[in-house]
C-alpha cells in the first residue's frame, strides 16, 4: 500500500462566532493543509499520482482561503471557519478531482484537525482518474 502526502499554507484570518474565549476575536493563522492519498498498485511510470498534480489542485482550492477573512466567504457564511470545517472544505472540493483519502489543517504546529470518510478511496490506476 502506498500512501502520497502533498502540503501547503494558507494565511487567513477567522473569528469563531459563539465561541466562549479569545478566539471569538478576529485573529490570524497560518494555516498547514495536508492533502493525502493512498493506493495499491502504482501507474506504469512508477507512481501514484504525479505530486504536481495534487500540488496544482491543492494550490486552486486554497487560493480562495489565502489573506482572506474566512467568515466572509461564502461556504463560511453558515458555520464556523474551524480547523474542523476547513479541513471538510478542502477534502470535498480535492475529492471531486482527485481521490483522496484525507485531509489534515493545522492553525498551529501543535494543532491539527483532520477530516476523511468512513471509506477511504484507494486509487486504482486502471480505472478513470485513478478512483476505484
Amino acid at each position: 500500500m502506498y500512501e502520497l502526502m502533498v502540503e501547503d499554507t494558507f494565511a487567513a484570518a477567522h473569528q469563531l462566532v459563539g465561541y466562549q474565549g479569545p478566539c471569538e476575536n478576529l485573529h490570524g493563522h497560518t494555516f498547514r493543509v495536508q492533502v493525502f492519498l493512498i493506493g495499491e498498485e502504482l501507474k506504469k511510470e512508477g507512481f501514484l499520482v504525479d505530486f504536481k498534480q495534487i500540488k496544482t489542485e491543492l494550490r486552486e482550492i486554497i487560493k480562495e482561503f489565502d489573506h482572506h477573512n474566512l467568515n466572509e466567504l461564502e461556504v463560511f457564511k453558515k458555520q464556523n471557519p474551524t480547523s474542523e470545517n476547513i479541513a471538510r472544505t478542502v477534502y470535498e472540493r480535492m475529492k471531486k478531482k482527485l481521490p483522496v483519502s484525507k485531509v489534515t489543517i493545522w492553525e498551529s504546529p501543535t494543532s491539527a484537525a483532520t477530516y476523511y470518510e468512513g471509506k477511504s478511496e484507494i486509487i486504482n490506476p486502471k480505472s478513470e482518474q485513478g478512483m476505484v
